[in-house]
């Protein structure tokens, strides 16, 4: 049975950087296969804003070469494109001044009656600045919406005033603060296979799952963004948002329902459960690391700090954390989570692993056990694997082989795998905040990172080496294997 294609009403995205990179590669993509599968209503309109002077045809033009450069080969269909271009308009705003305001209210006031979302794909630090003038220009209607992107502060106090800030404006309801991980395909199947399956929820504890890892893998590097990045760091880059909110589904408790409230509640007890990581813990328990020069995609690349003006830095690109939460269902569990640029390979995925037989029949000309593995991957090849023990085909004994059953989106369903952007967008629309983050998951994610950022400077702890294409500094694979586990590393 193939999946219904549901309109959405009419609506207006106000996209603020709408000139920008992520409105060129991800937003106007998203939003024209949302066209092409039949899910935007007329007269919905998309609106970019920025400070760049130009007219409404010189954005369609902009849009039309960025869906040329970003969209697979077979997707620009001249009809659609036209039909798309025709939705969109342009404002020349400042977010400083009253300038282009006027203007932008005269455009959305022919649509009052419409859902109004406000996209911000721009640098927090005019998050605040964009939502004051939303409201002094009486912009906001009983059907508004704010969508802002990451990061959320960096760190706990600097999150808590851009809340506040952004809460002064709006109510908590209208905010959608966007983790695009959320809207991978494979992320909304770990819930369904937990919550929809009897086979996994039984077993899904400390007394079946021996440990849990995660890892966000990039094999490209910083490169002209090192400058931004060095502010930054992988821990405050990955971890407090995108990694952390995977964690939570797949530790989280089972919601009474899938209203995004109830799902939200659960995510939130399993931040608050986190064990904290503290100057007493924090070099047992964690490992930094900055990629130095290597091989990368068939060819030499340069180290981080030949990348960086100024070439001196302690900034992670690599970071590597053994967590653990203190509930009954994961009580003595270690969750292993990595994240870092210039890897072996780009890889993001979750590895479920479960705990040995506890008593084998078999002799040893069988060969070894291995544990069961659930195995989710999010990118580059969506997908889901669950590893058994088989009998080996044919005659001669028992010899037992590690298979797995594996299913990959693209194969199983013979289509093209909506990108993340492309649901969580609607969903703004739609009213639906299930994937997106509450004001205090952010600030409960705040609270168990910052400790970390301040251990590492409260006992100098610095960052460990490794050589770009590999899979990180060998302190990272002690960190692991001590335990007597070891890091999955199939691409």
């Amino acid at each position: 049975m193939s999946s219904q294609i549901i309109p959405v009403e009419p609506f207006d995205y106000v996209v603020f950087g709408g000139t920008g990179d992520l409105a060129e590669r991800k937003l106007l993509p998203a939003l024209y296969h949302r066209q092409l599968d039949g899910q935007l209503s007329n007269p919905t309109r998309i609106i970019g804003a920025s400070r760049s002077v130009l007219s409404h045809e010189e954005y369609r033009k902009f849009a039309r070469d960025a869906l040329k450069e970003h969209l697979k080969q077979g997707e620009y269909d001249e009809a659609q494109v036209k039909i798309f271009t025709d939705r969109l308009f342009y404002v020349p705003v400042d977010a400083k001044s009253d300038n282009g305001w006027d203007q932008l209210k005269q455009l959305l006031d022919e649509g009052k009656d419409r859902v109004r979302a406000f996209y911000l794909a721009v640098a927090p630090a005019i998050f605040g600045d964009i939502s004051e003038k939303i409201r002094d220009h009486k912009l906001i209607t009983k059907m508004t919406r704010i969508v802002v992107e990451k990061p959320i502060g960096r760190d706990l106090a600097s999150a808590l005033e851009l809340n506040d800030t952004i809460g002064k404006v709006f109510k908590e309801e209208q905010i959608f603060r966007i983790d695009h991980y959320l809207g991978k395909e494979t992320v909304q199947n770990l819930m369904a296979l937990r919550f929809a399956n009897t086979l996994y929820e039984p077993l899904w504890n400390s007394s079946y799952i021996d440990h849990v890892q995660i890892t966000v893998a990039e094999s490209v590097g910083l490169e002209s963004r090192a400058g931004y990045y060095d502010k930054a760091g992988a821990l405050r880059d990955m971890v407090q948002n995108h990694i952390l909110q995977l964690l939570c589904l797949v530790a989280m408790e089972v919601p009474p329902s899938m209203n995004a409230e109830a799902v939200r509640d659960e995510k939130l007890k399993v931040l608050r459960a986190l064990k904290p990581i503290n100057p007493s813990n924090v070099e047992r328990l964690t490992v930094r690391g900055q990629y130095k020069a290597g091989a990368s995609a068939g060819g030499a690349v340069k180290g981080y700090l030949e990348e960086l003006e100024g070439g001196v830095s302690n900034t992670e690109t690599f970071v590597a954390i053994k967590a653990e939460i203190s509930n009954w269902r994961w009580a003595g569990v270690p969750f292993y989570i990595r994240t870092g640029k210039r890897m072996a390979g780009r890889m993001s995925e979750i590895v479920v692993s479960f705990k040995p037989i506890p008593h084998s029949i078999f002799d040893e000309a069988a060969g070894r056990i291995a544990a069961n593995q659930l195995i989710i991957r999010l990118q580059p090849d969506e997908g889901v694997k669950q590893s058994l023990m088989i009998k080996d085909p044919g005659p001669g004994g028992m010899r037992l082989r590690n298979v797995s059953l594996d299913m990959t989106f693209a194969e199983a369903f013979n289509a093209r795998s909506a990108d993340a952007y492309e649901r969580l967008l609607l969903d703004v629309v739609r009213n639906n905040q299930t994937l997106f983050m509450r004001r205090d998951e952010v600030e409960a994610a705040w609270k168990w990172v910052d400790p970390i950022l301040k251990s590492w400077e409260a006992v100098g702890q610095p960052v460990q080496a490794y050589t770009a294409g590999t899979w990180g500094p060998s302190q990272a694979i002690a960190l692991i294997e001590r335990d007597g586990r070891t890091w999955h590393e199939v691409i």
